[in-house]
């Protein structure tokens, strides 16, 4: 088991940014993809993104261009940076993780472990 922990949630206003955090604080071993998706409520999962260990990122069309993911100095630990934000924007942020050396091939909502998530509201 992979504990994951999300930080960084929270609420703002239209036009606003937040930076996200997730590592995995316990986990002795490199992490071969970490990855973002969203929740919102009535909604089906949505996958934002994820970078693979040797720094390969995706994101997905639907919000490149103002969000991106980058990954942090210290082991297992990524950043999801989001600009520009609007109210449909608003949802619980996951991390999730994988150990499987091809997880850069699924996407972030099939990885294998998720975190608890990160409540991200963002106001008119």
């Amino acid at each position: 088991q992979v504990n994951l922990v999300e930080s960084g949630g929270g609420s703002v206003q239209t036009g606003g940014s937040l930076t996200l955090s997730c590592t995995a604080p316990e986990f002795q071993y490199t992490l071969e993809c970490i990855g973002w998706f969203r929740q919102a409520p009535g909604r089906e999962r949505e996958a934002i993104g994820l970078a693979n260990r040797y720094g390969t990122i995706r994101v997905e069309d639907s919000v490149k261009g103002r969000f991106n993911i980058s990954q942090g100095s210290a082991k297992n630990t990524v950043f999801l940076h989001m600009n520009n934000l609007n109210p449909e924007d608003t949802a619980v942020y996951y991390c999730s993780a994988d150990g499987r050396t091809y997880c850069g091939r699924f996407s972030p909502v099939e990885l294998f472990f998720s975190g608890q998530g990160t409540q991200v509201t963002v106001s008119s």
